[in-house]
């Protein structure tokens, strides 16, 4: 097999994961989407504390049920860099849905992923997600932005 062959394989079966997780999420489903994560992974969230280790099922499901309905979400820009066993990928998300209380969401914030190839199945290791802030003092996040 060439190498270009392979490097398709691998992004085939890269995006297929992150389709599956997407759709996971999308239907707040805490343990399917966990499952596509590594038990040492690390995130940094939009929500705080500045860091994440490992999984936390209960708390990705309490997060779930503050949200009515499925969640929306959009992927502009993504972009998939795969060397042997590791990959990483970026993009620019479109969050949609309504809270319980109510509130409309239509944010659009930065995400990047470290994945790596455990027992051939590709994982997600690393999540960082961000919005920019106003550099000008006030230091507030902006979350009116769009591509």
């Amino acid at each position: 097999m060439s190498k270009e062959t392979n490097a398709h394989i691998e992004e085939e079966a890269i995006i297929a994961m992150l389709m599956m997780r997407a759709t996971a999420l999308g239907e707040k489903d805490a343990k399917g989407s966990l499952f596509y994560e590594t038990d040492d992974s690390v995130e940094f969230s939009l929500a705080p504390p500045l860091v994440y280790h490992g999984k936390d099922e209960a708390g990705l499901q309490a997060w779930f049920d503050t949200w009515e309905g499925l969640i929306g979400s959009d992927v502009h820009d993504a972009k998939l860099t795969v060397g042997g066993d590791v990959a990483f990928w970026s993009g620019l998300l479109h969050m949609t849905g309504t809270k319980t209380d109510g509130t409309e969401v239509d944010l659009w914030y930065r995400q990047t992923l470290g994945l790596v190839k455990h027992d051939g199945r590709w994982m997600v290791a690393h999540q960082h997600a961000s919005v920019p802030f106003a550099m000008d003092g006030s230091n507030l996040a902006l979350l009116d932005l769009k591509p």
